[in-house]
């Protein structure tokens, strides 16, 4: 007998299908989330999850008494509860790698468009300013040939490190739990201290993945240490840094501007202070949000699906659950 799987967003009909050969598919028919309280009804006879970001916890798995996997269309997990997972022996999977190169993209449209003022000269054309050649008031910064620091030297780290280094000629340096001799070797970046990147970069990216050493690894002392024309990119999680010392930071000329796809809440309050300065982009976590990339991480998460539920054991077991 096929084993029951819930999907509760919506997938392709190529990954409806591909689940279809090995399980038995029940889905989520609405574009609009799925509630709680019927994700929860769904999910009593399932055996396999496929989501992106539902919290996996001891109460959603109270509900799911029959569960054994759990399948994200994401590279992060902190939507997992590990200890209630491992407790009830549920394989979690997640999609890492296929979005690398995506995410890699955008963090470098976030260092152009910060740097450039993309947003705000849009508007300012748009809304019928532009009467005359414009005033250095308008003036962006370089990236070619400024200094790149990068928190979080993964495989998104490299990617960008490789854009910043041979795209635009950029002098990269990195900050890591541990040092990557393979990657300062072949891209020409130095490793520093935390507190040395902070001070001597032009741009600074957030890639650290979310865990309790990262959380919030970036405050009020962190952005005292930076230059005041530094700009500040964060495409990780929105609790990496702590938002209430960075609006501090933007707001008194600390540092000169920040680009950010992630944020502490989301989707951001609509009273936020960042919709309101012309010094933030901000984007609606779209990291890997291209239709090529977001087709191979759902095809990938179905696959890590079918392999937990069919005796295999998934490529991309979560390290904490293997």
């Amino acid at each position: 007998m096929k084993p029951n799987v819930f999907i509760d967003r919506n997938v392709s009909s190529e990954v409806e299908a591909y689940l279809a050969q090995y399980c038995t598919v029940d889905k989520w028919e609405e574009s609009s989330p799925i509630p709680r309280e019927i994700l929860l009804k769904k999910l009593e006879n399932a055996e396999g999850l496929l989501t992106a970001g539902t919290q996996v916890d001891a109460e959603l798995i109270e509900n799911a008494p029959r569960l054994k996997a759990v399948s994200s269309i994401s590279v992060g997990y902190n939507h997992f509860d590990l200890d209630a997972m491992r407790e009830n022996g549920i394989i979690g999977t997640h999609t890492p790698h296929v979005l690398d190169d995506t995410v890699a993209d955008l963090a470098l449209a976030l260092m152009l468009g910060t740097a450039r003022r993309v947003a705000e000269l849009d508007r300012y054309v748009k809304e019928g300013q532009w009467k005359a050649g414009i005033g250095n008031t308008w003036f962006g910064q370089d990236v070619h040939h400024a200094k790149l620091g990068i928190i979080g030297m993964g495989r998104i780290g490299e990617a960008v490190a490789r854009r910043a280094r041979f795209g635009f000629d950029m002098d990269v340096a990195y900050f890591n739990r541990s040092r990557k001799p393979e990657a300062e070797a072949q891209l020409g970046v130095r490793y520093l201290s935390l507190n040395d990147l902070l001070a001597e970069s032009d741009f600074i990216v957030m890639l650290a993945p979310l865990t309790t050493e990262t959380n919030k690894l970036i405050g009020q002392e962190q952005f005292k240490l930076m230059k005041p024309t530094a700009i500040f990119i964060n495409v990780s999680r929105g609790q990496t840094i702590d938002e209430a010392a960075l609006i501090e930071a933007l707001q008194a000329g600390t540092i000169t501007a920040a680009g950010l796809d992630v944020f502490e809440q989301e989707p951001i309050p609509e009273n936020h202070p960042f919709l309101t300065m012309n010094n933030v982009l901000t984007l609606p976590h779209i990291g890997s949000a291209t239709e090529a990339t977001r087709a191979n991480m759902a095809m990938l998460a179905a696959r890590n699906l079918v392999h937990a539920l069919t005796g295999q054991t998934p490529t991309n077991t979560v390290a904490e659950l293997r």
